[in-house]
């Protein structure tokens, strides 16, 4: 049983987010952060948020955090969604990486990365999927070699999210040709600059660089950037993946904001006398209902975290369910806008400046991306619910 009622401390945490936030916000939206000119705004914006404390709450003090709970974070989170203000560029690095570096990194690691990842001065990239892998890390054949105090490493990583602009590259390489599937891999972050690592831009279908292909040509990084032992990348990479699945990638206000835009967009469509069909109206109705579900069972287990338990393979379940919400929820409002869902944003009937269509684009890869929900259905039957392996 949880307490649905906000604390007066909550209360006026919220209410500091919200003032900020609409003081601060753009007067007009930026550039996508997917181009060059896009991509340094939201660095400036991330600058922005960071001098005011509101990059990293939930993280230390030293690091330019506030030392924010689980709860504040996500209170934070459905201030920041629904004031419509940038999305986060620094995502990869701020909400997948920095995890992992404080549970696996040294001292001096944490001092060294962590302070220029909340300012945005290090945008990070993802580095681990593989042509020949997939879904299947342990698949993964980039090598790397110790040569003194250098790795050098040599393979290929696709699907490499902010990977065509950013500053560093966090990568998992197999050390050890020799070990099991799951042994022998390692985690190190590489330096984008690095000699011998040559990214190549993968467009979008809507032809902005997204991702990148990286290239590893006898790329040299020092052995300080290994995270965690070498050997053990599975472990660190698992930890990684759990923030990925779970509560720090994808929080509830990210879909609140987006069901209430969803809900406005039918009234605006049935005030225009055009009618709306009953059935589209029931999944406008579901996609809300589910939007609050997603938010209290986070909250539920949020609540559980802050008790000391852990997430474990539930992370599977909460990516499942909110990477298939997503998309649901987006194709509804393509279904409701009819013959000017598919319109871009310079045409002249185009609805909200094309943002449905580019968030159901983007929808489309949630059931692929942080893990494929075939993989994770299997995790489910598996680790939650007991199933035996075929």
């Amino acid at each position: 049983m949880i307490d649905l009622i906000l604390t007066p401390r909550y209360l006026e945490f919220r209410d500091e987010c919200r003032q900020w936030l609409a003081d601060h916000k753009p007067d007009g939206p930026i550039a996508s952060m997917d181009t060059p000119e896009g991509f340094e705004q939201h660095r400036e914006w991330e600058r922005l948020l960071f001098d005011n404390g509101w990059s990293v709450p939930a993280w230390p003090i030293e690091y330019g955090g506030r030392g924010c709970d689980l709860m504040e974070w996500l209170i934070f989170e459905e201030e920041y969604w629904l004031a419509g203000v940038p999305g986060r560029v620094s995502a990869n690095g701020i909400s997948l990486l920095a995890p992992t570096i404080f549970n696996f990194g040294t001292k001096e690691q944490q001092d060294r990365f962590l302070p220029r990842m909340a300012s945005g001065a290090d945008i990070w990239a993802q580095g681990w999927s593989e042509p020949e892998a997939g879904s299947d890390l342990a698949g993964i054949r980039t090598r790397a070699v110790l040569d003194g105090d250098q790795w050098v490493i040599n393979g290929q990583k696709t699907w490499c999210s902010r990977g065509a602009w950013a500053d560093w590259i966090f990568c998992i390489v197999r050390t050890d040709p020799e070990a099991e599937r799951h042994r022998g891999l390692t985690y190190i972050l590489v330096p984008a600059d690095s000699p011998g690592l040559d990214r190549r831009p993968v467009e979008r279908l809507d032809g902005e660089p997204g991702f990148a292909e990286i290239f590893f040509d006898d790329c040299r990084v020092s052995a300080e950037n290994v995270l965690g032992e070498v050997g053990q990348g599975w472990a660190v990479a698992m930890a990684a993946a759990g923030s990925e699945r779970g509560l720090n990638l994808r929080s509830p206000g990210r879909f609140m904001a987006a069901a209430r835009r969803l809900t406005d967009l039918a009234r605006r469509i049935g005030a225009g006398g055009q009618g709306i069909d009953p059935r589209l109206r029931d999944e406008v109705t579901d996609a809300w209902i589910r939007a609050e579900a997603y938010r209290w069972q986070t909250y539920h287990t949020a609540s559980r975290l802050m008790d000391g338990a852990e997430m474990g393979s539930e992370a599977s379940l909460m990516k499942v369910f909110w990477s298939e919400l997503d998309l649901e929820l987006h194709a509804t409002a393509m279904r409701l806008l009819g013959n000017r869902a598919e319109l871009t944003g310079g045409a002249p009937d185009c609805v909200d400046g094309a943002a449905w269509l580019d968030g159901y684009v983007f929808a489309l890869s949630g059931p692929i991306y942080a893990g494929t929900n075939e993989i994770q259905r299997n995790i489910i039957a598996e680790r939650v619910l007991g199933l035996p392996r075929r």
